[in-house]
Parts: C-alpha cells; structure tokens; sequence
C-alpha cells in the first residue's frame, strides 16, 4: 500500500448515520419550503400590490417573470460553484440573498425596486433549487436516496398548496397587508442558515472546474433580450416593426455565440452532447411546450379570480387547490404505476393530451363562469401536467449514461423554467394587448390611455364600469388559454416522437460502475 492510500482513507469523511442525515435536512427542507413558498405566496397579493404601487400589466408580468428567470439563469452556475466551494457555505449564501431580496421587497416604495428585489429572491432559490440534490447526493448513497426524497416531495407539496393560502389570509388582514409576503419567509430563512451551520457537515470540494461565465452571460442576455421584447412588443412599438427585428435578431444572435462558446468550453453551463440523444431532445422541446402553456396560462389566473370574478386573496388562493390537487394525485399514480408495470410513454402522450384539453376548457371562461366550472377545468388541467412534467425527466435520465445524468436534468429543468418565464412574459404581452384593445373599445382612446395599463383597482370603481371591466378581464384571460392551447397540442406531437425505451433497473451508481468497466 503507498502512503498516498492511507492518507486518502483518513481523509475521507465517515458515513452519516440515519440520525444526522435528519437533522441535516431537516435545515436543507426549511430552505426549500421557504424557497418554493417565494414563488407561490406572491400569486393572489399582486393585484393588490399593482393596485397600490400604481403598476401596469407589464409589470404585473414583470414581477414574476424576473424571479422565474433569475433563477432559472443561476441554476447551472450554483451547480458549477458546488464543484470549487463549500456546498454548505453555498446553501447559506443562497439563503442570505434571498432574505435581502425578502426585506428590500417588503419595504419597497415602487415596483421598479420591487422589481429588483425579485432578482435578488431568484438567484437566492435558484441556489436552493440547484445545491439541494446535490447536498443530498453528497450526503446519502443512490441505494438509499428513496427513503428521503419522499420529505421532498411532501414539502413541495405543501410549500405549494400553503403559499396562495398564506398570501391571501396575509392581504386579507387588514394590520399585516402585502408587505407581509415578502416579510414572512425572512424568520425561517435565517433559521434556516442557523440549522444548516449546526447539522450540516460535509468535506469542501477540491475539484478545480474552470466556470464558463461567458456562456452562462451571453445564454441570460440572449434570453432576456427576446423577454424584454415580448413584453415590449404590441405596445410600446407595433409586433412587425423595426424595434421587434432588432430585438429578435439581436436575441438569437446572442443565444447563436452561446453556442459556439459552450461548444468549446471545457465545462460548458449545458452541456451541448446531451442533444446528441434523440429522447432528450424530444423531452426537452416538451418541456419548454409544457412551460410556456402552463407558466403562461395559469400564472395569470389569480388575477382573473381577483379583477374577473371580485374574488378576495384568500378565496383566490383556495381556488387554486383544485389545479395542485389534479397534478400531485396524478403524478403520484403515474409514477406507481410506471415502477409497477415498466411502461411510462403512454403517460406522456395521455398527459399532453389531457392538459391541451384543460387549456381549451379554461379557453371558454369569462366574468359569469361558475366556481364548480372553474375548478373541473383547473383539476382537469392539473391531472395533465401531473403525468407530463417529471415523466419527461424520467424518460432523458432513462436514455442517457450514468455519467449525464445530472448535466441532462439541470438542462431539462432550466429549459422548463426557461419555458415558463417566455411563457408568462409572451403571454402577458398578449393579455395587457388584449385588456388595452378592449378598455379602447368599452371607453374610448381617451379612458384608455388615461387608464395607462394599470390593473384598476375594484374598490374604487362605480358598479357600471366595474361590471364592465369585470367583463374585459374575463374575456381577456381566456384568450390566454386559447393562444396557449396550440402551444400545448404541439406537446402532444412532439412526445408522440419519442421512443420508449425499456425502463433501466440498475441505479445511477450500478449503472456508472458498470459503463466504467473496460472493455477487452
């Protein structure tokens, strides 16, 4: 034996007992639910907060879309820092820049800094979002990461389905208020920075791994380029015009040398040899499809709850139990059934189908759609997206070598999330272009433009205009639903394309052990 072997066994850190793997994600879920309740809590308190802040319709979909994208962009970059740097100092850091992003949010005189304090939330839970498996990964064999993952996928769940609930009780209270959205997660943040320096133990990292921050720059200036004209586009300056062909050309163009630079990187953000496999390919065209129809369309039905139906925060955040009910019941069947019988692309095609069916229903919604039609159309909605979404993971991490297996799901989720923040952003663009057109034809140009896109505040309008405002929204998101249905129906195509291949029953570990054989 040399020397370098025992002094590599003594350095290595000893196994985790069952004990302290609880205790250290008991921190790391504290983290996650506060990060997953960021993205849900604000849903019913923006039109209230538009309203007060005297925003437009842009910036109702701007204040969503900047978080979506902040953490969208950062989820490769924390993944590659996780490489250099200590995964636990990381997971802190990320935490620290949420609760700044929380306290500049809850104090924030306008919504240009509320704006900016939703970068900072972004980045800060895209850093949940990326180190969380990773620190798992770190800490718990593959054979025994079943066991755990299950906390996940119980705090996710109820991360989801408490937000709206919590964010429309918090408005609702008339000595609390909106602010307290924002507020409310800064406790458990810290927290959760205190238990994470307490129970969380790992060796730091020394692989050296040279960042592609060129790449990772010119893939979030290519995309934001083509979301800023999204969102521009339609009314500050004409859908065909010269504004839109700077725009559009300047945004490909960027996203073009991304990937000439990620081609040459020697640790690119993502990966460009994961395209190479025809599934993953298929499923992450799917995935983008699925973002953008479902960010795109349901993101906006609180407001339709609240301005359309003169719903309050609270009723709002319970009408969207049905969609969280249909997707948590349907996955959780599909994937028992799936590891029961071996089969899983039926899934994706009955999904794909079942959620274009959702969007169409929810196409025929207006001001006078009764809360029993709302909810079957949501839960329908919501079954579908639920046997989509994390099939189309299982489907490219099925396809790929062990050794791609997280290079292939960042770059599914990010193209999801990606999906979604262009979803919420085109998509807005359509509705505040549609709410407009419409104000201009009830009101006249004059009431329009005096009304500058702002979302109205019902508390203040007579009963005649606010049945007829009641009305344009109404119409108006339903337009949302019937431009995002096509978008769902080429899902349908795409995942019909895909190959079923027969599911592995080996682990990631047995299978990278064993592709590492040499051959002889």
């Amino acid at each position: 034996m040399s020397v370098a072997e025992p002094l590599a066994a003594e350095a290595a850190p000893a196994r985790m007992t069952h004990k302290e793997v609880i205790q250290a994600l008991s921190g790391l879920m504290l983290g996650m639910f506060v990060a997953i309740l960021a993205s849900t809590i604000v849903s019913n308190a923006l039109p209230r907060i538009i309203a007060d802040l005297g925003g437009s319709q842009s910036v109702y979909t701007w204040i969503v879309t900047t978080e979506l994208l902040a953490m969208t962009a950062t989820v490769p970059l924390w993944g590659k820092l996780a490489d250099l740097y200590s995964k636990k100092l990381l997971i802190q850091i990320s935490l620290l820049l949420f609760v700044t992003g929380s306290l500049i949010a809850g104090f924030t005189p306008n919504v240009g800094v509320l704006i900016v304090s939703r970068v900072a939330q972004g980045v800060g839970a895209g850093g949940m979002s990326a180190l969380a498996m990773i620190v798992m990964a770190a800490m718990i064999p593959p054979r025994e990461l079943g066991r755990y993952s299950g906390m996940f996928g119980a705090v996710f769940g109820v991360a989801t389905i408490a937000g709206p609930l919590i964010g429309g009780v918090l408005v609702d209270t008339d000595w609390l208020g909106w602010r307290w959205c924002f507020f409310i997660g800064v406790p458990f943040s810290v927290a959760a920075i205190l238990l994470l320096q307490k129970t969380l133990h790992l060796p730091a990292s020394r692989r050296a791994v040279k960042i592609d921050w060129l790449g990772a720059l010119l893939i979030t200036a290519g995309v934001s380029t083509l979301l800023i004209w999204s969102t521009l586009a339609g009314q500050h300056f004409d859908w065909a015009s010269w504004e839109t062909a700077v725009f559009v050309v300047g945004g490909v163009a960027l996203l073009a040398l991304a990937v000439l630079v990620e081609s040459r990187a020697a640790e690119p953000v993502i990966p460009l040899g994961i395209f190479r496999s025809r599934t993953v390919s298929l499923t992450i065209v799917a995935s983008v499809l699925v973002g953008v129809a479902l960010f795109g369309g349901t993101v906006f039905l609180s407001q339709y709850f609240q301005v359309a139906l003169g719903k309050s925060p609270t009723v709002a955040g319970l009408m969207s139990l049905p969609m969280i009910f249909g997707l948590l019941v349907s996955s959780t069947v599909a994937g028992q059934l799936i590891t029961k019988f071996g089969k899983w692309k039926m899934y994706l095609v009955a999904g794909s189908v079942v959620m274009t069916i959702g969007m169409l229903l929810l196409a025929t919604i207006d001001a006078t759609t009764s809360v029993l039609l709302l909810s079957i159309y949501m839960l329908v909605l919501g079954v579908g997206v639920g046997m989509l979404m994390q099939n189309l993971i299982l489907a490219a991490q099925n396809d790929v070598p062990a050794a791609e297996l997280g290079a292939t799901t960042s770059a599914l989720t990010f193209f999801r999330s990606m999906g979604g923040a262009i979803g919420v952003s085109a998509l807005g663009a359509v509705l505040a272009n549609r709410v407009t057109t419409m104000f201009t034809e009830k009101f006249g140009a004059a009431a329009a433009s005096a009304g500058d896109g702002k979302v109205p505040d019902l508390a203040t309008l007579p009963p005649q205009v606010l049945d007829v405002v009641k009305g344009i929204y109404g119409d108006a998101t339903a337009d949302l639903f019937l431009v995002g249905a096509p978008i769902a129906f080429l899902a349908i195509i795409v995942v019909l394309f895909i190959r079923e291949k027969p599911l592995s029953t080996l682990s990631g570990e047995e299978r990278l052990a064993q592709e590492q054989v040499p051959l002889h």
